[in-house]
Formats: structure tokens, C-alpha cells, sequence
């Protein structure tokens, strides 16, 4: 349809927007694929190619902070990567019809993730400060939890900053900038191996992805500018409104939407 380039960017845009601002563009951009008919995996494959470009900008951005980490960058990226090949390799194994069903779901542990997220990452932080000396044990359930977390980025992009922040309060970061930084790189990471191997199993809708994308870099170029004007906590009542909204809708339609008859 014709509509669909300027729906697309127009999605892209929104969404790009709000990941410059607070955060939650996956709640635009990955419905919009599914709405112009983006078979479910696809779409989510597509998300996350039309995401990554954002995530590399931002890495680049922030290369001084995340210099700042270096000694750390080799083990979280190989943890990154071996993780993000799982989790893409699961979605490219899960069907669609199973896939399709785990949505609402998904987006509803996204949507809480992303209401409760900063009161769960002072708490982490808190926790972390306590227990600066932590044992080898603890050390260990952190490179399980960074697996995890990079596992869950693979396989399902949108809520992956907020889950990411997460951990990283929990390892003991305490530098805003640092954390935004070493957020973006692992995001950056879990995307690019998981965009090859969706790449390789054919699984991007390229058309919709470039479309989207383009859209998230001139909104994200448009929200640099708006920012200082904009009150975050109306930015984030918006977005809260939005995923509850759109969480519910997929739940509609996916348990108590009337099926075909006859």
C-alpha cells in the first residue's frame, strides 16, 4: 500500500524520538512492522536492524566514557556476543504461531520493566554499594546474568536498555554517562550478531527496515533538539500510556479475538 513508506517512517520517527528522550521506541516501531503485515519474527528480526544504527551512534558518542571501561569491554563483548547468537538462534528456531502467542507477553515484561525499571536500578545500586566486595560466586552470577540478559536482547529487542541498566547497577556502576555508554555497546553487540544471522537466514523485511530506520535517526537527530523543551516525565507518561495500551491490544487479539468460523 502506498501509505505504508510514510506510515513506517513516520513510526520510525516517533520512535526514534522517544529513544532519544527516555527510551521505548520498540513499543512504536516494532507494532508498526507487525500492523503493515511483517510476518511476527520477521518483524522482530527487522526491529532490531532498524534499531542497531542507533546504538552504534550512541557507542560512538560516548567512546570516551566507554574508554574509561576498556579493561572490562573484551569480556562483556564476548559475553554479549555468544549471548545475542543464542537468543537470535532461538528466535529463528521458535514458530510463528508460538512466537505470535509470546508477544503480549513479552511486551508486558518490557512495559513493567520499563514503569518499575529505574526504582529497580537504585535498588540494585543500593544493593551493589553493600556488597562491593562480592565473593567469586557473586562475580559468576553476574557473567550468568549478562548472558541472560544478552540472550533476551537476540531474541526480543524492545526493554533490552532498560534490562541492561539493570544489570550494570547490579555490577556496581554508579556513573550515569558510563552506564549509558557500556548500555549502548552491548546493545550495539547482541544486535549486529544477531542482524548476521537473521541476515543469513533471510528473516529482515529490508524495505521496512531501512524505512523504520531512517525514521529513528531523523527522529532521534529532531529529539536532540527538543529535548531541553520537552518535560521527560510527560515524555515517559506517554510512553507508559502507549506500551499499556498497545500490551493490551496484543492480548486482545491474541486470546480473546474470535477466531474464523465455518
Amino acid at each position: 500500500m502506498t501509505y505504508q513508506p510514510l506510515f513506517l517512517f513516520g513510526a520510525g520517527f516517533l520512535g526514534g524520538m522517544l529513544n532519544a528522550i527516555a527510551g521505548g521506541g520498540s513499543f512504536i516501531t516494532f507494532p508498526a512492522l507487525l500492523f503493515v503485515g511483517v510476518p511476527p519474527v520477521s518483524a522482530n528480526a527487522t526491529n532490531t536492524f532498524a534499531s542497531c544504527a542507533g546504538y552504534l551512534s550512541g557507542s560512538f558518542a560516548l567512546r570516551r566514557e566507554l574508554a574509561a571501561c576498556r579493561t572490562q569491554l573484551p569480556r562483556i563483548i564476548g559475553i554479549s556476543a555468544i549471548g545475542g547468537g543464542l537468543g537470535a538462534l532461538l528466535l529463528l528456531q521458535t514458530p510463528e504461531s508460538i512466537f505470535r502467542q509470546a508477544i503480549p507477553w513479552l511486551l508486558l515484561f518490557a512495559t513493567l520493566l520499563f514503569i518499575f525499571g529505574g526504582r529497580l536500578n537504585r535498588s540494585l545500586r543500593d544493593f551493589a554499594t553493600r556488597y562491593r566486595h562480592a565473593s567469586l560466586l557473586g562475580g559468576l552470577l553476574l557473567v550468568v546474568l549478562l548472558a541472560g540478559v544478552s540472550v533476551y536482547g537476540g531474541f526480543f529487542n524492545a526493554g533490552l536498555g532498560i534490562i541492561i541498566l539493570s544489570y550494570l547497577a547490579l555490577a556496581g556502576y554508579n556513573d550515569i554517562n558510563a552506564m549509558n555508554g557500556v548500555k549502548l555497546l552491548i546493545s550495539t553487540v547482541i544486535s549486529l550478531v544477531a542482524i548476521l544471522l537473521f541476515i543469513y537466514d533471510g528473516m529482515i523485511a529490508w524495505f521496512a527496515g531501512i524505512t523504520v530506520m531512517l525514521g529513528t535517526l531523523a527522529g532521534g537527530y529532531m529529539a536532540a533538539h527538543l529535548s531541553r523543551r520537552l518535560s521527560q516525565r510527560s515524555v515517559r507518561s506517554f510512553i507508559i500510556f502507549a506500551c499499556s495500551v498497545i500490551t493490551l491490544y496484543f492480548f486482545y487479539e491474541t486470546y480473546f479475538q474470535p477466531g474464523p468460523t465455518g
